[in-house]
């Protein structure tokens, strides 16, 4: 690397000449994603010398099938503090909605598409009155979303008559079957998981979309002068993230076989935990969609270690707890730096 430096003559050298691969090193080092890839491995190498079953292509699968879920409530999830907002109400969206397509597929009154179909867009129909109630009354979206999560949990129970949906028609769990790679077995779901990943970092990083979402987040009065319609733009992204909690449904339903009114009760927390492990920052206009899928295979490999270790559930919520908080206090650091 220093090569380049040191074989430049003076006469035809620039001002940044030699500087080429340490500004590189430096732009990897300070990447919002490098932290939480180190956090990442330091994890994987510190469970795999603690037990001998981390280290097997059969416990990955099962760590990407247990994230697959929550990874999707993520993505929506992202979009949202992206823009300075949060939502607590996606696990419990989900969760109706997991039952909407149950029930509807069940009880024969709908076709297993066409349920599908009215599960997501009800879904998608949350994240639209999110966004219309944070935007046009406008009500701060803690708020909004502790609201409609005490409202999607009780339409759960209500709906669902407190009983859960089984007898599932095929097709409502064809996510959930797998297929051979390699030493391992992988479920489609997680395919499509990995897939919604893709499209929403491309759509961040390449589009101008993507560069709206971070300017809203930065600051929605600079983005409204600077021509962003900033209204439409917030509806939009909770809308889009209420379809996202319905695709989360659907995947439930494959890796549960069941519709069940109790589930999704901690996703939310778990979504924001991954976000927030992942790089991206609560006060909106930071991060990546890179960063979260990092975070949320955090999650999973630090409740699959601890799991493995023999670690009781209650000491794996407070290990959670404790990651959150470093990592707001290191999104803190690093923002009072960069003033």
């Amino acid at each position: 690397m220093t090569a380049t430096a040191t074989s430049t003559s003076p006469g035809t050298s620039t001002p940044y000449a030699g500087l080429t691969a340490p500004t590189t090193v430096r732009r990897l080092l300070t990447a919002p994603t490098t932290g939480p890839l180190v956090a990442l491995l330091l994890a994987c190498a510190f469970f795999s010398l603690s037990t001998d079953q981390f280290l097997t292509g059969g416990n990955f699968s099962l760590i990407v099938q247990q994230v697959m879920v929550v990874g999707t409530l993520a993505i929506g999830q992202t979009l949202i503090i992206l823009t300075a907002g949060i939502d607590l109400s996606c696990g419990a969206v989900m969760a109706f909605g997991s039952i909407v397509i149950a029930k509807t597929a069940a009880e024969g009154s709908l076709p297993p598409l066409a349920a599908i179909a009215l599960g997501i867009t009800v879904c998608g129909g949350f994240g639209l009155l999110n966004g219309l109630l944070v935007q046009k009354i406008p009500l701060p979206p803690f708020i909004v979303t502790l609201g409609m999560l005490n409202v999607a949990f009780a339409l759960t129970h209500i709906y669902s008559e407190e009983q859960t949906v089984t007898d599932l028609p095929g097709p409502l769990t064809a996510l959930g079957e797998t297929f051979p790679l390699g030493h391992t077995d992988i479920t489609y779901g997680s395919l499509v998981t990995i897939a919604l990943f893709l499209l929403l970092a491309y759509a961040l990083s390449s589009t101008g979309w993507g560069r709206h979402v971070y300017a809203l987040g930065n600051s929605q009065e600079a983005a409204r002068l600077n021509g962003i319609r900033t209204s439409r733009l917030t509806i939009g992204i909770y809308a889009v993230a209420g379809l996202l909690y319905g695709v989360a449904a659907l995947l439930l339903i494959s890796r549960t076989g069941v519709g069940d009114p109790q589930a999704g009760q901690t996703d939310n927390l778990d979504s924001i935990t991954a976000v927030v492990l992942g790089g991206t920052s609560l006060f909106g206009g930071r991060g990546s969609v890179l960063g979260t899928f990092i975070g949320v295979l955090i999650v999973g490999v630090f409740r699959n270690g601890l799991q493995l270790m023999g670690v009781a559930s209650i000491y794996q919520t407070l290990i959670t707890g404790v990651l959150v908080i470093l990592a707001v206090t290191v999104d803190q650091i690093s923002r009072k730096k960069a003033r």
